[in-house]
């Protein structure tokens, strides 16, 4: 399907007619302006009838589906891959900030309880994941004249998931109750044994062991274990494992962030737009079932959309969230002889960027990795290796790369089903 855009800016209706859009750019009445999707703007006047479509928004913590259908066909459908690497990358840069502070100005007084949070504020992690969904919706209106927006959210009770059967008062008295900190409350819940060795090892004094790093884990009890101090400096001297049986509990991180952003993303979208709406996942589960629909984000984007029947070509756009800029310049690790070496690659390797988009014996994928002597890694968008050495005089620049990567995938076959894609 051909995207099509106005002189003025404005987007039309979207066209299968192939041979009408080769004749209009060989002959200079329209020109290309995006690759992928594929975007043409015409360079003559036209009227401006459109049909009532209607775009569906399953929001998510990791990924987002879309879907702009009308009642009869579906026009537009994409799955974007978020970021998670938010977290880590701010408690790295916290770390550094804590030695180089403790370093340089240790003498200073501390100025941590001086700053103030404006209204609306949201954790780096969760604005980014918010303005991404805001971000996708507005791709979608540039492209095609919507008419109205629904965005499927969802509420979580985080405390009902862990205990089904409170109530009442009983929410204000969480698992912590009457313990004097997370440690007292770990040690209590496991006994004060430890969980590796069970006591085997005969030593009294108990630690309380991070499972996953503390720096993206947190200190919550999930993420906590109790262990001997002999097991925790011998797993730390990388000597023992843990049994398999110890693994961090159940993660809220999701369930928390639709819980925050729900109403940021609503409101925010309701500014932009005029017919904004709200739906919710038990109505969109029923849709499904009802109409024998496969579950994906994008099939759940044209159920919200109030037009499930409608016929899809089985195309998918498949896009992805990069990281802009890495502005760790050097090396958290000191070379010998006190040379930091730097973090930061080149802007450019032989001409081409990370994430540009290059075509390698008539495949479309994506630079993922660039070396000085020019061999390059190439991927698809999902991660699969194409060519982790290839020549960069054997690769051609197809589209240079943007904040979001796009893949266009399609069917295996003339009649096959819809949620087995292929990229090209």
């Amino acid at each position: 399907m051909v995207y099509v855009i106005s002189k003025d800016g404005h987007p039309l209706m979207p066209t299968m007619r192939y041979g009408k859009v080769r004749r209009m750019l060989k002959s200079g009445l329209a020109k290309v302006i995006s690759r992928c999707p594929f975007t043409i703007q015409l360079l003559y006047e036209t009227t401006d009838i459109t049909q009532d479509i209607s775009l569906g928004v399953d929001a998510g913590s990791k990924d987002i589906g879309l879907s702009a259908t009308t009642n009869l066909k579906v026009l537009f459908e994409a799955k974007v891959i978020l970021r998670n690497d938010i977290v880590e990358l701010i408690s790295t840069r916290r770390e550094h900030r804590h030695a180089r502070r403790n370093r340089k100005t240790r003498h200073r007084k501390p100025r941590f309880d001086n700053r103030t949070r404006h209204e609306g504020w949201l954790a780096p992690s969760v604005r980014q994941k918010a303005e991404s969904h805001i971000t996708m919706v507005q791709k979608a209106h540039k492209i095609l004249p919507v008419s109205h927006i629904k965005v499927e959210t969802a509420s979580f009770d985080i405390q009902k998931i862990k205990n089904p059967n409170i109530s009442g008062t009983n929410y204000q008295n969480g698992e912590q109750t009457d313990f004097w900190n997370v440690r007292e409350y770990v040690l209590w819940r496991d006994g004060h044994v430890c969980q590796c060795c069970k006591g085997k090892s005969k030593d009294k004094i108990l630690n309380v062991h991070h499972i996953e790093s503390r720096k993206t884990g947190g200190d919550s009890p999930n993420n906590l274990i109790t262990l001997c101090e002999y097991c925790h400096k011998q797993y730390h001297l990388g000597k023992i494992k843990l049994p398999k049986t110890i693994h961090r509990g159940m993660s809220f991180r999701d369930a928390a962030f639709m819980g925050i952003t729900r109403w940021a993303i609503y409101e925010k979208l309701k500014e932009l737009y005029s017919d904004v709406n709200l739906t919710y996942g038990y109505i969109t589960k029923n849709t499904r079932i009802e109409n024998s629909l496969p579950k994906d984000h994008h099939i759940d984007a044209r159920c919200i959309s109030s037009n499930p029947k409608a016929e899809s070509d089985g195309t998918v756009y498949f896009y992805k969230k990069v990281r802009c800029h890495n502005r760790q310049i050097h090396k958290s690790t000191i070379n010998k002889g006190g040379i930091r070496k730097r973090n930061q690659a080149p802007y450019e390797v032989h001409g081409f960027r990370l994430y540009d988009k290059v075509t390698v014996n008539s495949v479309e994928a994506f630079v993922f990795g660039r070396r000085l002597d020019g061999r390059f890694a190439i991927r698809m968008l999902d991660g699969t290796k194409i060519n982790e050495q290839l020549s960069y005089k054997k690769i051609k620049l197809l589209e240079m790369r943007k904040n979001y990567i796009c893949e266009r995938r399609t069917p295996l076959l003339i009649g096959a089903s819809p949620d087995v894609p292929v990229a090209i």
